[in-house]
């Protein structure tokens, strides 16, 4: 066809993924008691190996310590200092993360299956023989010091860490932020402690995704399962979240920003909740991708921003719904009433056929589009195998997707949408 002849305002047809495939995890336990999810899927002889621990904010026992243990475990042992420790790994092709959430924290690699027999025993090293050297806490110190003496002046960060705390609470692990004095007051001494407790022969599941082999299968269940587990110092822990509502508008004075960060916030639930399916639904529509309708209205019907989206972000104990944006000055205050009617109309106006169909099969291809590698079938099972969800919580949410009627994501926005129950943060100034 000549591009010439091309109707540019007519959307291209589409087709409806009616099934997607999600390939099963076979779970071991091993001798100790350590569950190993393997995901055997893919063609290309490379592996993962994540180790995931409950050590992430939840589980400080001081503010910032999880962060500091988790970012400093490769960064020497007994036996091999940081340059060795990455060396080691770089001869085999191979790389490591250290992850570290409000929840968990893990120890990750990616590398050649052929080489999985070799990368093994420094994993084993680092977790059970990290030293904390002094030098190397001071130099992430200082970095994270400057990094924060940066963010301090991006309104986007400020409108972002005022969100967190109003909704959580100062207290609570999912509110807290770094601060300088936090940093300063960490020690090697409460690294030391806290890998002990929470790393170091600890409990864990492990997930081992990609092209994987029976004697794959055995070399990591001897690298870990014959590990004596400590018994947890400390049980879990349990924290209460603010309840007193934040009835006046939060603004963040930045006298000399060019632009405003609107941030408007409420808690809400976790995956495990009923509603949870239809609320990822309804926060499409409004502004969970580049077609909707925060985005027509805000971005291209009245140019106020680049960008602006809504956001469901579920954690294991809670979760919170976020809308956000960052806009000119002059544009604050006109955003945010652009803003609650689009949130009124949710909850009074049936959603079209149309405009579901084009949701529904947005969400259906980036669903399935989510699935091309192990290493990303494996994240989904992380987070079945960690929160304590049904195997088939994907298949139900596929399902759920291909099945929801206008009725209940209207249901759904009366329910949870109304604009008195957001926390409105605004960074910059009105």
């Amino acid at each position: 066809m000549d591009i010439n002849t091309l109707d540019r305002t007519t959307s291209p047809a589409f087709h409806t993924i009616e099934q997607v495939h999600i390939p099963l995890a076979q779970t071991y336990t091993l001798a100790n008691g350590i569950p190993l999810h393997v995901i055997n899927v893919g063609e290309q002889p490379v592996v993962k190996l994540e180790l995931s621990f409950h050590a992430g904010n939840w589980y400080d026992t001081k503010n910032g310590i999880s962060f500091f243990t988790s970012k400093m475990l490769n960064e020497g042992t007994s036996q091999h200092n940081s340059n060795q420790i990455s060396e080691y790994f770089d001869q085999f092709g191979a790389f490591t993360e250290f992850t570290h959430g409000v929840d968990r924290a893990s120890f990750v690699v990616y590398g050649l299956t052929k080489y999985l027999d070799q990368l093994l025993p420094m994993v084993q090293e680092i977790l059970n023989d990290s030293i904390f050297p002094e030098k190397e806490l001071n130099t992430l110190k200082k970095i994270q010091l400057q990094t924060i003496q940066v963010n301090q002046e991006k309104t986007s960060f400020l409108a972002n860490q005022k969100i967190r705390k109003s909704l959580f609470g100062t207290q609570h692990p999912y509110g807290k932020h770094l601060t300088s004095q936090v940093i300063e007051a960490i020690t090697r001494e409460d690294l030391v402690d806290y890998y002990k407790s929470h790393w170091k022969n600890q409990p864990c599941r492990i997930f081992l995704s990609g092209k994987v082999t029976e004697a794959d299968i055995q070399l990591v269940s001897q690298a870990f399962g014959d590990t004596p587990l400590q018994k947890r110092l400390d049980s879990t822990p349990t924290f209460d979240i603010d309840s007193a509502p934040i009835a006046e508008p939060i603004l963040i004075e930045k006298e000399n920003a060019m632009q405003s960060s609107i941030r408007l916030g409420k808690k809400l639930v976790t995956r495990n909740h009923p509603d949870y399916f239809n609320l990822l639904v309804t926060n499409e529509v409004l502004g969970g991708y580049f077609g909707s309708r925060l985005m027509k209205n805000i971005r291209e019907d009245k140019g106020f921003t680049y960008g602006i989206g809504s956001n469901i972000v579920p954690f294991s104990k809670a979760g919170y719904f976020i809308i956000g944006t960052d806009v000119k000055k002059e544009f604050t205050q006109q955003t945010l009433d652009e803003i609650r009617k689009e949130l009124h109309i949710l909850q009074t106006e049936l959603i079209s056929s149309d405009e579901l169909a084009a949701v529904r099969n947005y969400m259906i291809g980036a669903f399935a589009g989510s699935l091309n590698t192990p290493f990303e079938i494996a994240d989904r099972y992380k987070i079945i195998m960690s929160e304590g969800l049904p195997l088939d919580f994907y298949n139900k949410y596929f399902e759920h997707i291909k099945s929801i009627k206008p009725e209940a994501i209207l249901a759904t926005a009366q329910q949870y949408l109304t604009p008195e129950s957001f926390i409105e943060v605004v960074a910059g100034g009105k």
